[in-house]
């Protein structure tokens, strides 16, 4: 199957069909899918999350694609964190956009990165990546993907799950923003804190 045709094929009514097929193996592959995308970002995350959704329900499906995407997520960033500085990844480090990508994320730490991946078309690998190969916090990056991809993947997945009600039901999607609004917060909070705690260290050292 040549990239065309395997784009062709990624549509919501096959992907559901591939989830009912392989149904037997419970969670597998409402998680296996978006860990997939982790690695391959051609592939439709937004589509994922709708199927599972659909297939698992609103909370069901929800909670099967945040923990695949996360753990993609999580890996492609230990990868790079850990081989980055190797002959195979260090080209990508002499890039000058990927220079000026990790002295941003360095800088801003978990706000940007929160925002950024609540949308459900930032390239997360790039993002990943070069979350990896920059100094940033680990904890303040694993907060942003934690906190923005559970914003993310909620809202796609309530709308594959009942797409009439954001118009019908305004009421729920005034909760969505409030949601969103609430996790912004409570995550620079706990940046805040982890900063205080980090200079703290650098000084007693």
């Amino acid at each position: 199957m040549d990239f065309n045709t395997l784009r062709e094929w990624l549509t919501l009514e096959n992907i559901m069909k591939l989830i009912q097929e392989y149904r037997a193996l419970g969670p597998l592959p409402g998680i296996f899918l978006p860990m997939l995308e982790a690695f391959l970002p051609f592939l439709p995350l937004f589509l994922f999350i709708m199927a599972n959704a659909s297939a698992f329900g609103l909370w069901v499906g929800f909670l099967y694609s945040w923990i695949g995407a996360c753990a993609g997520a999580f890996i492609v960033f230990i990868v790079f964190r850990k081989y980055g500085q190797k002959r195979f990844f260090s080209f990508l480090q002499r890039h000058s956009q990927v220079q000026k990508l990790m002295g941003w994320v360095e800088r801003h730490g978990f706000g940007p990165l929160f925002i950024l991946l609540c949308f459900p078309f930032t390239p997360s690998a790039v993002v990943n990546i070069v979350a990896g190969l920059s100094k940033i916090n680990t904890a303040q990056y694993m907060l942003a993907v934690l906190s923005g991809k559970m914003v993310m993947i909620f809202i796609i997945s309530f709308i594959g799950y009942d797409i009439r009600s954001l118009i019908t039901q305004p009421l729920r999607t005034a909760i969505v923003a409030v949601v969103i609004f609430l996790l912004w917060y409570i995550g620079k909070r706990i940046e805040l804190r982890l900063n205080s705690k980090s200079k703290k260290n650098h000084q007693l050292s």
